[in-house]
């Protein structure tokens, strides 16, 4: 019996006084001395501990993800605001300085990212102006992403991605932005319009030159018994009243220039 109850005592003090830990997958354990933040950190997995004395705080070193928004001015002093969405995790192997230092989730977001954040984007907008936010866009992320990472970095906070959720301009300045574009919409729609014009032109004058240059050479390709033939075909079957000298037909004796225009109806 007396066996029996020890083992349920032990049991009974385990659960209350609880001399082991249990660190998640994706955390570390920041063990903690009557308060004071240690050099060891827990891996993954199950280790035992000092009840009372010992204590563990449990961190996600997983990637976290977080919007933040935040409000600057272009280089041509255009507001503008920007959504920021940012993928972070905690250095594993400084996970308890990041605990000590700065704190929780919560408090890194608050102390550390989000102050970086509208420091950085007010520094990479303020070298652009309005135009170039839109045009360079990837550039402008890229500059934002190096900046954060060289920022925070040395807080044991790494930045794995940054991305431009949202770029926005004041109400006035995008009606500007939509005007101009569609005036160079008309400016190119008005410059296709007259090159396609011009290159009509072109092309009925280039159809006329053919044709000329087609007739030049039918006509010095003319025989004599070519020019006949084509007589005999244009002849309207009705000989004239009268007839030239040796009672030759009109149609011997014609030259290319006589074919060129149709011959004249008689009347019956």
């Amino acid at each position: 019996m007396i066996p029996v109850l020890g083992a349920f005592f032990l049991v009974f003090i385990s659960l209350i006084f609880r001399p082991f830990v249990i660190v998640n997958a994706g955390e570390r354990g920041v063990v903690m001395k009557f308060g004071k933040v240690q050099d060891v950190i827990l891996d993954e997995g199950i280790h035992p501990i000092i009840p009372v004395m010992t204590t563990v705080q449990s961190l996600s070193v997983r990637v976290q993800k977080n919007d933040v928004n935040a409000e600057a001015s272009s280089r041509d002093l255009q507001d503008v605001g920007m959504e920021i969405a940012i993928n972070w995790h905690i250095d594993p192997s400084r996970v308890n300085r990041v605990f000590q230092q700065i704190g929780n989730h919560e408090q890194i977001l608050i102390r550390i990212i989000t102050p970086s954040v509208s420091e950085v984007v007010k520094a990479a907008t303020a070298k652009k102006n309005a135009e170039e936010i839109i045009t360079r866009r990837t550039e402008l992320k890229q500059e934002i992403d190096q900046a954060l990472k060289q920022r925070i970095t040395s807080y044991g906070i790494l930045i794995d991605d940054v991305s431009l959720v949202n770029v926005s301009f004041s109400p006035e300045f995008s009606k500007a932005i939509e005007a101009k574009q569609i005036a160079e919409q008309e400016a190119k729609r008005a410059d296709f319009e007259a090159l396609k014009a011009e290159k009509e032109a072109q092309a009925e004058i280039n159809r006329a030159k053919g044709q000329a240059e087609a007739q030049r050479l039918q006509r010095q390709t003319l025989t004599p018994i070519l020019l006949q033939k084509l007589a005999i075909e244009k002849w309207d079957g009705h000989f004239p009243t009268v007839m030239g000298g040796q009672g030759a037909l009109p149609f011997i004796n014609l030259s290319p220039e006589t074919l060129a225009t149709p011959a004249p109806a008689q009347n019956p």
